[in-house]
């Protein structure tokens, strides 16, 4: 075989073997469940392609990196398949006590160009900015919220304060959702001291509870006394009202029949003053203009009354019938 020859079958070979490269990095296929970023000499294009079937330019002119659409999950502070090597995360709340908190962050892929090269590790990103949400959403809040009716709450806040982070490094990242798995306390001793504080609390808001039960209904008493005393009130002012504009209507009348007939008014007026003045008294009504004097029985009934009889009266009275029996003798003698 001449050289010539030799040289011809290595340039067929070479263009076999480009034919092939060709035809083998020209076509590519993304699934429904991926998505692709078309790479040009290092720089990714903008835009992802569709699921299908795709022509590109050979390699190493352009190449594809496929990504998935799946949603993701980031285990913080424990690991579902294995729970005793995870790491155990400690944290400081607002009202300085200690705690461990577990939490699960769902997150996909939206921007792949970002995610392929605006970081290193994106995942490790996304680790450290569920970190820092956590720890800081716990620092501001209470032991209390934490561990009983403020985990609905702490979860809404950190998930709006990874989502603020995960815009701002923009590493192709969204986050989907935030679940605390767990908040507790760091070991039993604490616990069963928690554990008595909260009943004590219990118990306080029970003592305070029916402290303002009974506020409540010395309250509504009082206040049902208070309004009958209103009532009464109200019931004296307009008997008042109505008995002063019936001594002020009686007084007008008088004062009309004082202008009628002044006399007879004074007079009747006198009478009216005196029965109320003197009531049961005996009144004795003279019109008399002469010099005699006249005699009243006054403090005596108009009926006569005996006197009550004593034995000092029984001999009285036998004495002066005696007396009257000799005087009338001596009467007769005489004549």
């Amino acid at each position: 075989m001449t050289l010539k020859q030799i040289y011809s079958w290595i340039g067929i070979v070479v263009a076999v073997v480009v034919l092939g490269l060709f035809a083998a990095t020209s076509w590519y296929t993304v699934d429904e469940s991926e998505q692709a970023v078309l790479i040009t000499f290092g720089k990714a294009e903008e835009g992802t392609t569709e699921p299908g079937l795709h022509f590109k330019l050979p390699w190493p002119i352009q190449t594809v990196e496929t990504l998935s659409k799946e949603t993701f999950s980031l285990n913080f502070g424990y690991d579902p398949e294995n729970e005793e090597d995870a790491d155990v995360v400690r944290m400081i709340t607002g009202d300085e006590n200690i705690l461990q908190a577990d939490l699960v962050v769902q997150w996909k892929i939206i921007e792949p160009s970002k995610y392929l090269f605006n970081s290193n590790d994106p995942q490790q990103v996304l680790y450290n900015a569920t970190s820092a949400s956590l720890r800081s959403i716990i620092g501001s809040s209470t032991i209390d919220e934490a561990l009983t009716d403020g985990k609905a709450e702490i979860e809404n806040e950190v998930l709006d304060l990874l989502v603020s982070l995960m815009e701002d490094y923009e590493v192709g990242i969204t986050i989907q959702d935030v679940k605390l798995q767990e908040v507790d306390l760091p070991n039993e001793e604490v616990r069963q001291a928690f554990m008595k504080v909260t009943d004590a609390r219990e118990t306080m808001n029970t003592k305070k509870n029916e402290a303002d039960k009974y506020r409540n209904e010395i309250y509504e008493e009082a206040q049902g006394e208070k309004d009958a005393i209103i009532s009464r009130a109200e019931g004296d002012k307009i008997e008042r009202i109505e008995t002063a504009r019936g001594n002020v209507a009686g007084f007008n009348a008088l004062y009309d029949a004082y202008e009628s007939n002044p006399d007879i008014t004074r007079q009747r007026l006198v009478l009216e003053t005196l029965d109320q003045v003197l009531p049961g008294a005996n009144i004795y009504i003279m019109n008399d203009d002469g010099n005699t004097l006249k005699y009243l029985p006054l403090g005596e009934n108009t009926s006569s009354t005996k006197p009550p009889v004593t034995e000092s009266s029984e001999d009285n009275q036998s004495d002066n019938d005696t007396d009257d029996s000799e005087e009338g003798n001596n009467n007769d003698r005489s004549e």
